[in-house]
């Protein structure tokens, strides 16, 4: 195949060629950007679900959404390691001087309402130390407010300070978090608590997040009414989408597949989208072509790429696993999906849960697993238990 014309795009966040199977996510994104210009209340969409299952690219296209209507927006993502979520804060201030100087460059003259505004956005970041990045727009960020040293009281200080101008405007103010499982917990409740106000308040504020599947007992867990929030379970593709992933991008630059080839490539990718791409780039870069992608062409993409995979997505996360961790893995990789922890408790020669309870806390924290509910386990990357059986013999 000519590789300048390619198709796929293997990587983690990585945009497909085109967001097959997630239509109604993409049109509720919409819907959230009309009713804010309208002044109506709206929902943003806290997205969970596998890795590999297209979040990050979700999240990617309804913060595009937003951007294209006008929004003042940020992006940050969850770290967990504890020197990292140090600096969330200071990022999450950075984002919005970056947003509120492009904003405010938009519209010209500024309004009372946005020189208000602008003045606690700036007072905002120098509090909490955003060095580097200045509004530069002659405002004296000693009249703002937001810069009491308290994350809940500046965050929510900052957006109603801010819900005039943003009203003036008929736009959102918008914060796109991605791993939002892994952020602080000061800010994860600030944002969460903020939220929870601008919803009874009808502010234009939009918290957009995405997630491992604990996302929602994790918000919860940390702010009781954020179970009201609305949450979006992600998952596979549908067969049929799963077919028009691989089939519809090589097809737009004249390449088929043979039918046996798709059914190879949509059965061993599971439907998960991270999968899709990177089946397909190992199919489109191993087939000689010019124009058919064959059966056998799939059976040497497989091969080929559950050896990438094994190399990249899969070796890096046990490696990240402790010897007891690993030890835990491996008798999870005994079942087919989801674990008892009764089960393992016995496989592995333990009297009872409890003594598994620190691994399983350490394997979660890490997001290798998750508890899909009361005394269960399951891997957070699909096809993990295929790499430990095929790597890692029990």
């Amino acid at each position: 195949m000519d590789q300048t014309l390619n198709p796929y795009t293997p990587g983690a966040g990585k945009p497909p060629p085109a967001l097959v199977g997630r239509e109604a996510e993409l049109d509720a994104g919409r819907v959230v950007v009309a009713r804010t210009a309208r002044g109506t209340s709206a929902t943003a969409p806290l997205f969970y679900g596998l890795r590999g299952v297209g979040k990050t690219v979700l999240l990617k296209a309804l913060h595009a959404q937003a951007e294209t209507a006008g929004w003042l927006t940020v992006e940050i993502e969850g770290k967990q390691e504890a020197s990292e979520q140090q600096h969330t804060r200071r990022r999450l201030a950075r984002g919005l001087v970056t947003a509120a100087r492009a904003t405010a460059g938009r519209r010209g003259t500024l309004s009372d309402a946005w020189k208000r505004a602008l003045g606690t956005i700036s007072s905002f970041s120098v509090a909490a130390g955003a060095t580097g990045v200045e509004l530069s727009l002659g405002v004296d960020p000693m009249r703002g407010r937001g810069d009491t040293g308290d994350p809940e009281t500046d965050l929510e200080e900052l957006v109603r300070d801010m819900v005039p101008a943003l009203k003036e405007s008929g736009i959102g103010l918008g914060v796109f978090v991605d791993e939002i499982q892994d952020l602080d917990p000061a800010t994860l409740s600030a944002l969460i608590s903020v939220q929870h106000r601008a919803g009874q308040n009808g502010w234009p504020f939009h918290l957009y997040g995405a997630g491992l599947p604990n996302v929602p007992a994790r918000l919860a867990e940390v702010r009781s009414y954020s179970e009201r929030f609305h949450f979006v379970q992600i998952g596979a593709l549908s067969d049929t989408d799963a077919r028009a992933a691989f089939a519809d991008p090589a097809l737009q630059v004249g390449v088929e597949y043979e039918a046996a080839a798709l059914d190879r490539l949509v059965q061993v990718s599971g439907g998960y989208p991270y999968f899709v791409q990177v089946f397909g780039d190992q199919a489109w870069r191993l087939a000689p072509g010019p124009q058919v992608i064959t059966r056998e062409d799939a059976d040497v993409a497989v091969a080929e790429a559950t050896a990438v995979l094994d190399d990249s997505l899969f070796h890096s996360r046990w490696n990240r696993a402790t010897p007891a961790q690993k030890a835990l893995m491996r008798a999870m990789a005994e079942d087919s999906g989801h674990s008892q922890i009764s089960d393992l408790v016995a496989r592995m020669g333990k009297r009872k849960p409890s003594d598994l309870s620190v691994t399983r806390d350490g394997l979660i924290k890490k997001g290798l697993i998750y508890a899909p509910d009361r005394g269960l386990l399951q891997f957070t990357v699909p096809h993990m238990d295929d790499y430990i059986r095929r790597q890692h013999e029990t």
